[in-house]
């Protein structure tokens, strides 16, 4: 019989990644690193991470909208699509409950504008717009 016992195994809480920098990239690291602005290269790497995700923050927020969940009916118009295509975006549309396309959207608009559709109850769309869209239905 042994007296030692494992506690319950700690989770980390960050992950460890590799990555693969120039020589001269490097070097400059060091630079900063031996000049006092930094640490170490982890933590120029950290900060640099960081502050590259506050500068795309508007963008993660908007994706994360996008990639959320609707519960309940949502309907999608020509309207919607064209102001989707216009912003320069695509939709990852996931919808529990019941998704419905106006029958004028057009299956290159939606081909235009629809990455995914998942959808946990009914999609209610044209033959045509369900053909199109078939492989990006889930």
């Amino acid at each position: 019989m042994s007296n030692v016992r494992q506690l319950r195994d700690k989770q980390p809480e960050n992950e460890k990644i590799t990555i693969n920098l120039g020589f001269v990239d490097l070097g400059r690291i060091d630079l900063l690193v031996q000049e006092g602005f930094y640490s170490n290269r982890s933590d120029f790497i950290r900060t640099a991470i960081r502050n590259q995700l506050e500068s795309q923050g508007e963008v993660v927020s908007k994706t994360l909208e996008r990639h959320t969940m609707e519960l309940g009916l949502r309907d999608y118009s020509v309207a919607d699509l064209e102001a989707v295509r216009e912003a320069g975006e695509v939709l990852h549309i996931k919808v529990v409950g019941l998704a419905r396309f106006a029958p004028e959207i057009t299956a290159e608009l939606a081909l235009q504008t629809i990455a995914s559709i998942t959808v946990l109850g009914a999609l209610q769309a044209g033959t045509d717009l369900k053909k199109a869209l078939a492989d990006r239905i889930k």
